[in-house]
């Protein structure tokens, strides 16, 4: 397969790049990461109203830009080479998809021109406490009350969960024992708790969210089980977590070799030492090995084949790489790199912390090896 970016996607990676250095510098990263939310808000409705980014991936007769995966994951690159802290990936990554996966016309007229347009953020609650990640595992209840539903339970390592503005859960129904997906808009919701998770990752805020016989609005047809489409939600999430994985891995790389060009030892460059050149040319390979699984991926999903094998194997091939690729950013920059002031060490924390998302590198693997019969 031959994957090259058209103009426009370069000119879209450009200034997503652009506008990531002038809003997520290291300090103000280091800034956010002390803040309850987690994020600016400014900047949060500047890339809605100005760039037009959480609508990048939602149809426009919802609203939206209408473009597919690929500039979503261009965009999550760029983000991610950035540490951009913004609730991008749980907004329009897991909440926009699972509606526009799960929900009728109806139900996407309804929320995802809100999402689009970044007047409101939302979120993804399907994991539970168990080490179970698949869409059909839910323990959560939903017991119906009239024209809606009661939820009943407690859902984790929801990204962003304690600011969004609506947070789709899943939850098995009483009525039927199906599980079905569920909106619950958290402004003054009844029975709704949410608690923010200290994690290692400063940069990613992830809650825990309970719900007490919460009133909420079922997301797609009663007669449905959404399992399915939920799994095609996470197998599409998989490949945004990668790509902006990748984006990461490729600023270590960048901010390694910057650094042993100028860092001098001896009189000379350390940069000209075999151990730092044998270092800088394996996280070479390794970043453009990530790249082609990444770029396999997204295409993959938009063609139809191969889905959960393609998107499997770039995310745990991505998750290996950026941390890897962090962890010899910190050891090129020696001292400095175990500083608290210099980056280093927040993309090591990302990278491990990104490892647990989603099911984790274990999880993926078994996915893997299922779709290859092994």
């Amino acid at each position: 397969m031959t994957f090259a970016l058209s103009d426009e996607q370069q000119q879209l990676q450009q200034i997503v790049r652009k506008f990531c250095e002038a809003k997520s510098p290291i300090a103000e990263v280091h800034r956010l990461m002390d803040t309850p939310d987690g994020f600016d808000a400014a900047v949060w409705s500047q890339m809605g109203s100005e760039l037009g980014l959480p609508s990048l991936a939602i149809p426009e007769r919802f609203g939206g830009a209408g473009f597919s995966l690929v500039e979503l994951c261009l965009v999550m690159e760029e983000m991610g080479r950035a540490l951009l802290c913004a609730p991008f990936f749980s907004s329009i990554a897991l909440g926009a998809d699972a509606i526009l996966e799960c929900g009728t016309d109806e139900d996407c007229e309804r929320l995802l021109p809100g999402i689009a347009s970044g007047e409101v953020r939302a979120a993804l609650a399907f994991a539970e406490r168990t080490d179970a990640w698949t869409p059909w595992e839910a323990d959560t209840e939903a017991t119906p009350d009239g024209a809606i539903y009661r939820l009943r339970g407690t859902k984790t390592l929801v990204v962003d969960g304690h600011t969004a503005q609506l947070i789709v859960a899943s939850a098995r129904r009483t009525d039927s024992g199906t599980v079905s997906l569920f909106t619950v808009e958290t402004t003054e919701a009844e029975g709704l708790r949410r608690t923010a998770i200290p994690t290692l990752d400063m940069t990613r805020q992830v809650a825990e969210v309970a719900f007490d016989d919460t009133p909420a609005r079922l997301l797609g047809n009663v007669e449905e089980d959404s399992t399915e489409a939920l799994g095609r939600t996470l197998q599409r999430a998989a490949v945004c977590l990668a790509a902006e994985q990748l984006g990461g891995a490729a600023y270590c790389l960048d901010a390694s070799v910057d650094y042993a060009k100028m860092r001098t030892q001896f009189g000379r460059p350390i940069g000209s030492f075999q151990a730092i050149k044998h270092r800088c040319a394996d996280m070479l390979v390794d970043v453009e090995s990530a790249r082609s699984a990444a770029y396999y991926a997204m295409t993959a999903i938009i063609e139809g084949y191969d889905e959960a094998l393609a998107s499997s194997l770039a995310y745990a091939h991505c998750s290996e790489v950026f941390a890897s690729a962090a962890s010899a950013m910190v050891q090129i920059h020696g001292g400095v790199g175990y500083t608290w002031e210099h980056p280093a060490h927040l993309y090591l924390k990302r990278a491990k912390a990104s490892e647990a998302l989603l099911g984790g590198v274990g999880y993926h693997r078994e996915v893997i090896a299922a779709a290859m019969n092994i």
